[in-house]
């Protein structure tokens, strides 16, 4: 009997019911995060082998049965904790509903911020698994009832008021957010780290170190992190991946296939299908999948991939648990 090579797969999409949120549903082996920031929270339930993930403050592992939390702006790296990789079910909700729990459920107000990184909770794990099958069930009150529960449980866990720095201690801080101001407003045409410098007042090894002390990146990593992500509205809004490369300043395709695919876990066409059809959906009045292309499903469990639904994997493989 021939043992089955496992292989990577993912999908990275969005339910209509679920606006403010995306999805990731994945199993890696070889693929590794580079060290990149989210503009929103990484809440993910690990649901098979180890991830490794690497933060400021040193390495962490994840098993199955753990919940992974990562701050909005958070600069963190992500890897296989063993040969066997990780499988996971990622939500990525916006800062501004997760804030929208928190006012509804605590007294933390503006943008709170979780406490812990990893957590050793099945039972939380098993609720954020709930939110993906509910969606993948398309039963959108479901989806975002169990959502709204794994937020408020979190949040009162392991929830805190989100810290300010005071402006007696800026740091360079100052600096650096009109550095960062600066590379945002120039995507395609980035200032050398002199001309940051000079544009802002400060010395450019002052201004790298300011810079990482206050986004964990130094400025090159950051522009690479925001032009991905102004890659995700473009390619979300229909621009196809060759004008999405130019408009937000990579060399052509093949440069956003790489670095897209190293930041988000899967290419710019695999995001850009299945961002289309939620898009069309939505457009459309419809909350979710055709009942038609439901049907032939058996489910969640089902290793029969759906028919539209999965085709955004990067190999064809076994069901992700």
């Amino acid at each position: 009997m021939t043992a089955t090579t496992p292989r990577e797969q993912a999908r990275h999409w969005a339910h209509p019911g679920l606006p403010g949120v995306d999805l990731l549903r994945a199993r890696y082996i070889h693929h590794t995060f580079p060290r990149h920031a989210h503009d929103g929270y990484v809440i993910a339930a690990v649901t098979g082998g180890v991830e490794g993930i690497t933060l400021p403050g040193g390495a962490v592992r994840a098993g199955a049965g753990s919940v992974v939390l990562i701050n909005p702006e958070s600069p963190h790296s992500a890897y296989a904790g063993g040969d066997d990789g990780w499988s996971y079910r990622v939500l990525y909700p916006a800062p501004g509903v997760v804030a929208s729990v928190a006012a509804g459920t605590s007294a933390l107000r503006g943008t709170p911020a979780f406490t812990a990184t990893v957590l050793a909770d099945p039972a939380t794990a098993a609720m954020i698994t709930d939110v993906h099958r509910a969606a993948e069930n398309d039963n959108a009150l479901a989806a975002d009832t169990f959502l709204r529960l794994v937020l408020a449980r979190l949040l009162t866990r392991h929830g805190a008021a989100t810290a300010r720095p005071g402006p007696a201690r800026d740091g360079g801080r100052s600096a650096a957010a009109s550095a960062r101001d600066l590379l945002a407003a120039r995507l395609t045409a980035p200032p050398s780290l002199a001309e940051l410098a000079t544009r802002t007042g400060t010395s450019p090894f002052a201004l790298l170190r300011s810079f990482k002390n206050a986004y964990g990146l130094p400025p090159h990593s950051w522009l690479t992190g925001e032009r991905v992500r102004a890659a995700r509205r473009l390619l979300a809004s229909g621009a196809t991946p060759a004008a999405t490369a130019v408009t937000v300043g990579f060399t052509d395709q093949s440069h956003l296939n790489r670095h897209f695919t190293r930041i988000v876990g899967v290419t710019p066409g695999a995001y850009q299908r299945e961002h289309r059809i939620s898009r069309t959906w939505t457009d459309a009045g419809i909350r979710g999948r055709p009942v038609a292309d439901r049907a032939e499903h058996g489910g969640p469990d089902d290793p029969r991939p759906r028919r539209r639904a999965c085709k955004n994997v990067q190999d064809r493989p076994a069901a992700v648990p």
